[in-house]
């Protein structure tokens, strides 16, 4: 157990490390290239992934979360799921090229046929990498994990700043979805050190395959639910409304997705180490939680109270139209901060059954939103989309906890001390701006608003709120973490 627990600590914290640079990294080159290129550029290629997005959900069809969460897992359960892996990615690439002058037509923009061809390797790429990611997620390497990640979006986004400095717009960003994947794959096979057997009929994955089907079902119920817009937004208003929406969309997920993905990973291996011993999981569960909105809430008040300041610093004088977009979206980034987490618990305790129901409410419900939100352009979907999310989040809490030893009290206390926090702190970083800020240059601006609001917060959060044992525990776990493998060292050199 207090293996597990230094792992979890380690591994959280690189994680959380590594996505706050991919964050820093998404950042500059999305600055850079937003002027480098053009709205109608990315809306193009917005178009092509809000529909083979879909595909990707197929991708590894949920097996690498099965054998994360199994609690045995043999070399010839491995080995028959890579091949099944690298069978469906190879089918997804033949889909996406056959379906590229169809995507093309239901746009009525040919181009959109060589973007989805090149878009399409990717599938193949993504398949051969699967379980080796899983293994690595299973046995808690998230170290090695983190390093890939960085060096797969580094590469990709310097060739598609290349790309685009050359002069070859909307080509920078479909090289630059197909590069990520390849140099991903390359070091995730160098990273496990595990070369895959040949297939067996009677491996014993079954269940698996049960488990990997209710998880993929699952993500595309809720990928259409949470994307379907933009296929709307596209076909009905065009390329530039759908890159102005998908700007401020990427630009608002880009900081709660990075969080859900570095804590959901270790979290999700962690406990489902421990779907077994209840107390423990509901332990290590509600510090994970307590973690992400103590991270999450500062994000999402800053996105709603300068809006117009971050969009003219990130994207640039042209790209301002955005800054209404970006502000009517940041009640989801609460809404999935608050509900995301709730998949790691169903997901390791094996509830997949019930994530699917959720699923299957709450994707019909977001997409009459979004037709409702419509006829009013992006301004409209935008505000269908705050507000079902913005309903839907008690009940859905509700649903997620039922029955297992979270109870929605404890959702609750998790929630208060960093919601206190960040209104009280949104209140004093609002005032500075009425009062010193319009007479500042913009980035200067920024950087006082933001300053004040971090500042109150933390200072708020650890000293009245009284979070600090928490940090504390963290920092000392980080500690024995580091001191382990010394202490390994020389027990062995004693011996």
């Amino acid at each position: 157990m207090q293996d597990l627990r230094e792992k979890t600590i380690r591994g959280a914290s690189m994680r959380l490390f590594a996505q706050a640079a991919s964050f820093l990294l998404r950042i500059v080159s999305l600055m850079i290239l937003a002027r480098l290129l053009q709205p109608n550029d990315f809306g193009l290629v917005g178009m092509v992934t809000a529909i083979t997005g879909v595909l990707t959900l197929f991708r590894d069809f949920g097996l690498s979360a099965a054998t994360v969460q199994k609690a045995d897992v043999t070399n010839e359960q491995t080995s028959t799921l890579f091949w099944l892996n690298v069978l469906v990615g190879a089918l997804l690439t033949v889909i996406t090229f056959v379906a590229a002058p169809a995507i093309g037509a239901f746009y009525h923009e040919p181009r959109l046929v060589g973007v989805t061809c090149i878009v399409a390797g990717g599938f193949f790429f993504n398949g051969l990498g699967v379980q080796h990611s899983a293994l690595l997620q299973r046995h808690m390497k998230f170290s090695a994990l983190a390093y890939i990640d960085l060096i797969s979006l580094i590469v990709s986004t310097v060739l598609a700043i290349l790309v685009a400095k050359a002069g070859y717009g909307y080509w920078a960003l479909a090289w630059m979805t197909l590069s990520a994947p390849v140099i991903s794959t390359v070091g995730l096979w160098f990273a496990a050190r595990w070369t895959p057997g040949l297939p067996r009929r009677n491996a014993g994955i079954r269940s698996m395959l049960r488990f990997g089907g209710a998880v993929t079902l699952n993500g595309l119920i809720i990928y259409i639910g949470s994307n379907f817009e933009k296929v709307l937004l596209g076909r009905f208003w065009g390329a530039e409304a759908i890159g102005i929406y998908g700007r401020a969309y990427q630009l608002i997920r880009i900081p709660t997705d990075n969080l859900n993905w570095a804590v959901g990973e270790v979290a999700f291996s962690a406990l489902s180490r421990l779907q077994h011993d209840i107390s423990t999981l509901k332990r290590y569960f509600l510090r994970g939680y307590s973690l992400v909105l103590v991270l999450t809430l500062p994000i999402t008040f800053a996105c709603a109270l300068f809006a117009n300041d971050l969009i003219a610093v990130l994207l640039g004088p042209k790209w301002q139209s955005a800054a209404i977009i970006f502000q009517l979206l940041a009640p989801t980034i609460l809404a999935f901060a608050v509900l995301n987490p709730l998949g790691w618990l169903m997901n390791a305790m094996g509830l997949v059954g019930r994530g699917l129901k959720i699923a299957m409410v709450l994707a019909p419900t977001m997409v009459v939103g979004y037709i409702i939100g419509l006829p009013y352009g992006p301004k409209g979907v935008a505000v269908a989309y705050s507000s079902v999310m913005a309903l839907a989040v008690i009940p859905l809490l509700a649903w997620c906890v039922h029955n297992t030893s979270i109870g929605l009290r404890d959702v609750f206390n998790v929630i208060a001390r960093p919601l206190i926090s960040i209104c009280i702190a949104s209140v004093l970083a609002y005032g500075a701006k009425v009062l010193w800020g319009e007479s500042l240059a913009v980035w200067l601006r920024l950087l006082l608003e933001l300053a004040v609001l971090f500042v109150i917060y933390a200072a708020f959060l650890v000293f009245v709120i009284g979070e600090k044992n928490l940090y504390l525990d963290i920092i000392r776990g980080l500690r024995g973490s580091a001191a382990s493998p010394k202490n390994a060292v020389n027990v062995t050199m004693n011996r």
